[in-house]
């Protein structure tokens, strides 16, 4: 994979999404609801929610390091789903627990990586670049084309593969278009990231 480094602190680099004099902005939320997270309820997230982040997170190192997003995580019951947050220059994973319950439910864990992924896919593009990024792509697709390689990076198994472009396709966020544009931008990540585009094919095929 060819990538453009950048120098500059990732603290620094998500300080720019922050309108000027704001404390805090929602950088991406899936679903909608974001309007009711509360800050002040932010939380230890629980211990296999940590586990699922660290899964991810090990995976992203592989991509970005030494250069890596540094980004914490929190649970919060005012979170509606899954998002990410940048408050002073930090970014934050915020997931409302329910939202984990019900997706884990009907999914696995699977599905938990793919949608941590993609958030994470937002923070991974403020700061590195990749020549099968392409410009012309909308923030949402951009955090897709990562978390399709930070997918390839966990190497998921066939059935956690399926879990994860699934939860992806019933979650998205306000601003992401339709499925079957963001499915080949998804697999371009992951198969510019040492995925099997057979593996993906098959796992995408059984996603209705």
């Amino acid at each position: 994979m060819s990538c453009k480094w950048t120098r500059l602190s990732p603290r620094v680099l998500l300080a720019f999404l922050l309108p000027l004099g704001a404390m805090a902005q929602v950088v991406c939320a899936l679903g909608p609801g974001a309007s009711s997270y509360k800050p002040d309820g932010n939380q230890r997230p629980t211990p296999d929610a940590m586990e699922l982040a660290g899964r991810v997170n090990t995976a992203i190192k592989t991509i970005c390091s030494p250069n890596c997003p540094e980004t914490a995580v929190f649970r919060n019951t005012t979170a509606a789903n899954l998002m990410l947050v940048v408050d002073s220059g930090q970014a934050k994973l915020i997931y409302g627990p329910q939202f984990f319950a019900t997706v884990y439910e009907h999914y696995g864990d699977g599905a938990i990586l793919g949608i941590i992924a993609h958030e994470m896919g937002h923070a991974l593009d403020d700061v590195m670049g990749a020549a099968w990024v392409q410009k012309t792509w909308s923030p949402e697709l951009r955090a897709d084309s990562w978390a399709g390689c930070t997918l390839a990076r966990i190497d998921l198994n066939p059935g956690d593969l399926e879990a994860s472009l699934a939860a992806l396709a019933k979650y998205p966020a306000p601003g992401h278009p339709a499925w079957n544009v963001r499915l080949p931008i998804l697999r371009t990540g992951y198969t510019k990231c040492g995925g099997d585009g057979a593996r993906f094919d098959h796992g995408a095929a059984a996603v209705k």
